[in-house]
Order: structure tokens, then C-alpha cells, then sequence
């Protein structure tokens, strides 16, 4: 009742279990995903291993500057967010200038503004509320910490039909202002697009590593595997693999002991 009120309150409105009496549900969450956008130690994005897209710049925790490795520790965030996020501004502030800027046209936006019309003029029968509890409990069951090939496979083909059915959605506010069913819809998209993207490259990574363990791949393999996994989806949603070395510093890799 001191030091964890808010606690026992979420616990009893969520849950109708008061944990002074009785024991509470707890379940595991997604905090935090071992990749994300490409990028240099100067933060420009990495357009494939050997081009940066010029102009394009990420920080914290959506991006990759593998600071972390493959099993990341929880006061990395603090880093990406605080050091890279300051240091990678101060290269935006170096090479603004060098940067040859374009004219902005309203032809630049049509993508964007034809995917959000997608959303509200879609009059299908699926419910995005329904598929992404189905994408959720697919994840969970089949591509946790602990994977196999045969559930990851069960992963990849749930997606691929996730997909198709995603194409068959209907949202019930047609508003353009302040509309979070449309930015749920448009966040699910994303949320398709990204599973697949780990499931992909984890069903071709036979080892286990860091957050990874395949249980039928369960020892580390650097001689295969010592490499960031880049992943790269078409216009079809097919993703294709690619790799890129690790560059280890002073770290010295040893077997996992404990």
C-alpha cells in the first residue's frame, strides 16, 4: 500500500483481483525487439550494407546501431535515446548543409494520403480489433524467446493469411480529425509488415543467440551466424535476407556458461 499502490489498483479494475488477498495474473509482453531501422554510428540509415539513404536519419529506440547485440539490457534504452539521440543530431546540424535540399511538391504525399483513404473508404468484413488479437496470440504461441522451426513456420503462414484478410478491413469511423481507429488500422499494418519481418529471419537463423534460443538449434554458431540479419520486403510483401558483419570492438566472444 506504500510503495505499490497504482499497482493494485490496475490489478483489481483490470483484473477483479485485489493481490492483498490473492494472487494476480501475470503474462508476458513484448518490451522491446532486438533490431530496427539500420543505421551508421552517425546515425545516417543504411539503405542496404554498402549505401546510406542520404538525408534519412534515426535515433533511440527505433533504430539499430548494435550497441545491444542480440540480447539486450535494460539501461540501453537510455543510451540509444539520450547519447545517440544528441549525437545523432549533432551530425544532422554537420551535414544539413552539404545536403543539395529538393523542391516539395503535393504529388510527394500521395502515397500517404492514398493508404489513409484506403482505411477510410474500405468497406470489407474484417475487424481489426479481431485480427490483431489473432497476430498477438499467434506471436506469443509461436515466436517467443523460445522457438522451434515448426512454430515459426506456423508464424509465417498465420501472417501471410493475416494479411490477406487485412486487405478485407472496415473501419467504422470515416472522420479525418482525431480519428484512432484509423491510426489503430494503420498501426496493425505496420505491426503485420514487422512480424513478418522476425519471423523470416528467425526461421533462417539456425543457431540460438542471445533473446533467440531455438530449441532445435540450441548452441551458438559464429561461424555461420556471427552477422546482423538485414531484411528487406517487396512491393508483394515477400522478404528477402541479406547479412552484415559484426564488428566486435574489445568484446571477446565466449560460450554462455551460466
Amino acid at each position: 500500500m506504500t510503495k505499490l499502490p497504482e499497482l493494485r489498483e490496475l490489478a483489481i479494475t483490470f483484473l477483479g483481483l485485489d493481490m492483498i488477498k490473492e494472487p494476480i495474473l501475470i503474462s508476458a509482453t513484448a518490451h522491446y525487439s532486438m533490431g530496427g531501422i539500420p543505421v551508421n554510428i552517425a546515425g545516417n540509415v543504411r539503405k542496404n550494407n554498402d549505401e546510406l539513404v542520404e538525408g534519412f536519419y534515426a535515433a533511440g529506440e527505433c533504430s539499430c546501431v548494435s550497441v545491444h547485440g542480440a540480447n539486450r539490457l535494460g539501461a540501453n534504452s537510455v543510451l540509444e535515446a539520450l547519447l545517440f539521440g544528441r549525437f545523432v543530431g549533432k551530425t544532422m546540424v554537420k551535414e544539413i548543409d552539404e545536403i543539395q535540399l529538393r523542391v516539395a511538391t503535393p504529388e510527394d504525399a500521395q502515397t500517404a494520403l492514398k493508404e489513409v483513404e484506403w482505411f477510410l473508404s474500405n468497406n470489407g468484413n474484417e475487424s481489426v480489433p479481431v485480427l490483431r488479437e489473432e497476430l498477438q496470440q499467434c506471436m506469443t504461441a509461436n515466436a517467443g524467446a523460445f522457438r522451434t522451426k515448426e512454430t515459426l513456420q506456423i508464424a509465417i503462414d498465420t501472417i501471410k493469411e493475416l494479411r490477406k484478410r487485412f486487405k478485407n478491413i472496415r473501419i467504422k469511423d470515416k472522420s479525418k480529425v482525431f480519428n484512432t481507429e484509423l491510426q489503430e488500422a494503420l498501426e496493425f499494418g505496420h505491426m503485420l509488415d514487422y512480424s513478418l519481418f522476425i519471423v523470416e529471419s528467425a526461421i533462417a537463423r539456425n543457431e540460438s543467440r542471445g533473446a533467440h534460443y531455438r530449441e532445435d538449434f540450441d548452441t551458438r554458431d559464429d561461424e555461420n551466424f556471427l552477422k546482423h540479419t538485414m531484411a528487406y520486403m517487396d512491393e508483394n510483401g515477400d522478404i528477402s535476407l541479406d547479412y552484415m558483419d559484426v564488428v566486435l570492438g574489445k568484446h571477446e566472444l565466449k560460450a554462455r556458461t551460466y
